[in-house]
């Protein structure tokens, strides 16, 4: 019998003892290199960067870094918050590290949601707990910033809605200098609201020029 190849995935960070920042209780961020997104105002630029190595690791190896605050993750519920980067590019990966690691680590995806929806149903099947950057939900403005259409955040956003409760998802609504007004922000609310989200986060990118 063939034997199966190993997942591996390249990573831009790992950074541990994240309180409430990405998820409840302490928290470990692992940020995946690649993203479907070119914003302008990229939080984290090294995503995109594909002049420089970034460490891979399989499941296993990351399990085995991230493992050492195992106690933290158990006293106050947190665990690992994949981001990037865009977590759902890497799906497959997320599934085998639930599959290897503690039942009672959360897993939370920092998330833009624009991928294929099967991305986001095989991650979110082994997921507790979703934070969306939904940037804009006028298309115009999350086009000039992102170099893509919201339609399949938007879309996705709803699916996750029915599927996972809205309990277990924050959507971040940012004001975005030289992109959006408050104006534009309040807009996304509402409609985000008659979408049927609860928990929105609301703030504003702060940008060197």
């Amino acid at each position: 019998m063939e034997q199966q190849t190993e997942i591996t995935a390249a990573f831009i960070g790992v950074a541990r003892h994240r309180l409430r920042r990405d998820g409840k209780g302490v928290t470990t961020l692992a940020a995946f290199h690649s993203c479907s997104l070119h914003c302008k105002y990229c939080l984290n630029p090294a995503c995109l960067d594909n002049k420089r190595a970034f460490p891979q690791y399989t499941p296993q190896q990351l399990y085995d870094k991230i493992s050492i605050d195992n106690l933290y993750f158990l006293a106050t519920g947190g665990g690992v918050c994949f981001g990037g980067g865009e977590p759902l590019l890497h799906a497959d990966f997320i599934c085998r590290f639930r599959e290897i690691c503690v039942e009672d680590w959360k897993i939370t995806l920092e998330t833009a949601l624009n991928v294929p929806l099967e991305n986001l149903k095989t991650a979110a099947a082994v997921s507790d707990a979703f934070i969306v950057d939904i940037k804009d939900c006028n298309d115009a403005i999350y086009q000039l910033y992102t170099g893509k259409s919201n339609h399949l955040s938007l879309s996705n956003l709803e699916w996750l809605l029915q599927n996972a409760g809205a309990e277990r998802i924050t959507v971040r609504v940012p004001l975005i200098p030289d992109f959006n007004t408050e104006e534009d922000r309040q807009r996304s609310v509402e409609q985000l609201q008659s979408m049927g989200v609860k928990q929105l986060d609301l703030f504003t990118y702060k940008v060197s020029k």
